[in-house]
């Protein structure tokens, strides 16, 4: 590998600016980091150049650990976005800056001189000054500049931001052929999505300082693994669907949909589906749709962009109606559609049309964390809840819907639940004496996560994590991920073993970190940080929280017993946001469908 990265951390004042990213990158590949603003991109970026230093992780450049080598000594090639050229000298001697610093020879300079205004199709410009030449032609100076002492990598940081877009198109193809020809691999930096696609043999999307995903450009777009990618790569509208052992059902039919893995036997449960705008049709009857059916809708506004028309549909309010992920601010369901020009001159549409949608493809999402449903006795609690800092920052950023369900007698095992309705997404509860309790009996009623929130409890800086039994350490890792993505928050995985375990005991105790690290890494593109701790779990959990302020507890459980009997203490009263995650046992599941 020409680039690898393990664990990269920058922080500032205390906040990872860059959590966590471990990345390899192939000897030739041209890799772009895309990303909204602020995201952690260009400071990762200046860390494997070596113009910042890491507060934790190692750089290997072409197996070679860089971590503590300078900038200078590195082999790295660096494009900034403002060129950077020496205003006071010419084309030429900004091109042989790298080599005089080196002492090549004269000769050697202007061979390799030539070489490079050759590769940018800058030949004749020598003697020119910066002021002297166009926007893209500076940049293409800084690219030959950064390319001439023969560096093993180069580093663009949003070299085309400052040009317009005809000059950004012929620079884009002259670099993409410069690096092809010199096979030199390559790191763009980048939050324009088009320049992305065009350039990349592989796209890592960052947010919030968190490498969220990795891969090929169609494969991103056409099956993400996140809402973020899925919504920041093209426009997307995420659904909320059924998932049951008979299939998955949105709106009034059922869907084939790709990313779909078997529902638990015997349970139903919520999924985020992703529907892109060219994958919905537009039909003025149901009989008249090619796909399957998802309900009567209201045009509410056409666009058009050219060669594509942009539909903004409302869909009719019913029981059967598909909930989009995130409502409308009077939450009703407005979807978007794009149309090409034949379907434009096969059916005109305009605003107030009655028009029936069917959906072409569908993808899921492999995140189990798809709503928020308030749990509590009355009003007055849940509108408290609803306000609570840390569920509204992780519902907008899950563009996602928080219900409310009321249950007079929670906690009350004497009372079954006030409503046979399912449990939908997380269960979100707030912090009490009694929230043991009231826990326990949302879990002997079906709920499966369980959000417990103290009042005003804000985004954590840090969330432990630990489950009780390999049994839940699947589930546990899978929702700590899609908590993780929208929060700019540390992950550790803490595993507590008792006092007493003999020494040679101790190594299984490693052995679980290091499966607990891989598992994340591998299945669920998370990477954390370990520790081993001895003692009583609750105990030694609760003295990790009171360490420092800013902090959550993701708890995963087998059974719902051992909520009340191992982590009660934690949950009396408890200052800190608590997850807790539960799933039936695989062979519990199969005995039951079975019987």
């Amino acid at each position: 590998m020409s680039i690898t990265l393990d664990q990269l951390t920058k922080r500032y004042q205390g906040v990872p600016v860059v959590n966590d990213v471990s990345l390899e990158i192939g000897d030739g590949e041209f890799f772009v980091l895309l990303g909204p603003s602020g995201s952690g991109k260009s400071t990762l970026l200046r860390a494997i150049a070596g113009l910042c230093g890491l507060d934790h992780g190692r750089i290997a450049l072409h197996g070679r650990d860089v971590t503590h080598v300078s900038a200078r000594r590195r082999g790295v090639g660096l494009v900034f976005q403002n060129y950077a050229l020496f205003r006071h000298m010419t084309v030429a001697e900004n091109i042989e800056f790298a080599l005089r610093v080196r002492r090549a020879r004269a000769a050697e300079r202007r061979r390799r001189r030539q070489e490079l205004l050759r590769l940018v199709a800058l030949e004749g410009m020598d003697d020119r000054l910066p002021a002297q030449l166009s926007g893209g032609q500076q940049q293409r100076v800084a690219v030959a500049r950064a390319l001439a002492h023969k560096p093993e990598v180069l580093l663009l940081d949003e070299p085309f931001g400052a040009l317009d877009a005809k000059i950004r198109e012929g620079l884009r193809r002259t670099i993409r052929e410069v690096q092809r020809e010199l096979r030199i691999t390559t790191i763009l930096v980048t939050h324009d999505q088009e320049e992305a696609f065009a350039m990349a043999d592989r796209i890592g999307v960052m947010n919030l300082g968190r490498l969220l995903e990795t891969g090929r450009p169609t494969d991103l777009y056409t099956r993400p693994a996140t809402r973020f990618v899925a919504t920041f790569l093209g426009a997307a509208n995420l659904l909320l669907a059924r998932q049951t052992p008979d299939g998955i059902f949105c709106g009034d039919g059922q869907i084939t949909a790709r990313g779909a893995s078997p529902g638990a036997a015997g349970r139903e449960r919520e999924v985020v589906a992703v529907v892109r705008p060219e994958e919905i049709e537009i039909a003025r009857s149901r009989e008249g749709l090619s796909s399957g059916y998802l309900g009567q809708a209201t045009v509410a506004e056409v666009l058009c962009t050219g060669p594509i028309e942009r539909v903004r549909v409302r869909l009719e309010a019913g029981p059967d109606t598909p909930l989009l992920a995130q409502p409308d601010r009077d939450g009703g369901t407005s979807l978007e559609a794009t149309r090409a020009q034949f379907e434009q001159r096969a059916l005109e549409l305009a605003s107030g049309d009655r028009v029936a949608l069917g959906i072409r493809r569908v993808h899921l999402l492999p995140t189990p964390l798809s709503s928020f449903t308030i749990c509590a006795k009355g009003e007055p609690a849940a509108a408290a809840l609803a306000r609570n800092p840390l569920l509204a920052d992780l519902s907008s950023r899950m563009k996602t819907r928080i219900r409310t369900r009321l249950e007079p007698r929670l906690g009350d095992y004497a009372i079954d639940a006030a409503s046979t309705a399912s449990f939908l997404g997380t269960t979100v509860v707030g912090a009490g004496a009694r929230v043991a309790d009231e826990a326990s009996w949302l879990l002997a009623h079906g709920a499966e996560e369980i959000l417990v929130l103290p009042e005003s409890a804000g985004v954590p800086h840090r969330v432990l994590i630990h489950w009780a039994g390999d049994a839940a350490r699947r589930p546990t890792l899978a929702v700590s991920a899609s908590v993780l993505r929208q929060i700019a928050a540390e992950a550790v995985y803490v595993d507590v073993m008792a006092q007493q375990s003999a020494a040679g005991e101790r190594p299984l105790g490693i052995r679980s970190l290091l499966d607990a690290r891989s598992e994340a890494r591998t299945a669920h593109g998370l990477e954390l940080r370990t520790e081993l701790r001895y003692g009583e779990a609750a105990g030694e959990l609760a003295q990790r929280l009171e360490q420092s302020p800013a902090q959550m507890l993701i708890i995963g459980l087998s059974h719902p017993q051992q909520l009340s009997a191992r982590f009660g203490s934690l949950l009396a009263s408890p200052r800190w946001p608590v997850l807790i995650v539960h799933r039936l046992q695989e062979s519990s599941a199969q005995s039951r469908s079975a019987a």
